[in-house]
């Protein structure tokens, strides 16, 4: 992993009330080059320049530390989601431009996406996991979005849930490829986001076959 860029200065930072930052931007940099496992909490602190026992002034442990970096890469997420979808043009070009957004995320992040889909809070006996809020959130981000760009809705007998499971699926799907290396690429191969569009309309198609609507462009 590349050097810390403050160098010494980050142990000063911490008696600035700056560790919590420091070390959940030393998080999202180790899952983001080495997996969600690649590092323990003796790693963070010697990158951020601490001893161990500092980290939990701020993180009761690990999974605590992973938590707060999954919650942060929702926030993010959630805010790059519901810009698309407040930008120009149609409402089907905006609701894809989310799934857009999506992948470019997965790119760009990669230490926040592993975080939100594999981190996960501990239960109320301090073991066993529970459903994370984002999840909930980001499945009713997307079918909100789905339902107010479709405000007549679907046809008949085909939930909105339905759909955004679908839409939402593709985008991690493609996202996931990508990020592995395993989706094929070259001359006359659709880009990631031509996937990605084309499997929107076709959903989207299906969906709304028998309503009536149209879905333009």
């Amino acid at each position: 992993m590349r050097p810390w860029r403050s160098g010494p200065s980050d142990r000063r930072g911490y008696h600035h009330g700056n560790l919590k930052e420091a070390l959940i931007e030393a998080a999202r940099r180790f899952i983001a080059e080495r997996g969600i496992g690649g590092f323990t909490l003796v790693d963070a602190a010697r990158l951020v320049g601490v001893s161990p026992a500092a980290l939990y002034r701020h993180f009761r442990g690990r999974e605590a530390l992973l938590e707060e970096v999954a919650e942060r890469g929702f926030t993010e997420l959630a805010e790059r989601l519901a810009r698309a979808l407040r930008g120009p043009g149609t409402p089907l070009e905006r609701f894809t431009r989310m799934g857009e957004a999506y992948l470019t995320f997965a790119e760009e992040e990669p230490g926040y996406y592993a975080a939100i889909f594999e981190a996960r809070p501990p239960g109320p006996d301090g073991c066993a996991p529970v459903q994370a809020p984002r999840d909930r959130d980001a499945f009713g981000l997307l079918v909100e979005a789905l339902r107010s760009t479709f405000p007549d809705g679907f046809s008949a007998g085909v939930d909105p849930r339905f759909v955004a499971l679908e839409v939402w699926a593709l985008s991690h799907g493609i996202a996931t490829l990508a990020a592995a290396g395993r989706l094929p690429t070259g001359p006359g191969l659709p880009t990631k986001y031509d996937l990605l569009r084309a499997g929107v309309l076709a959903m989207v198609h299906g969906a709304t076959a028998r309503t009536g609507q149209g879905i333009g462009p």
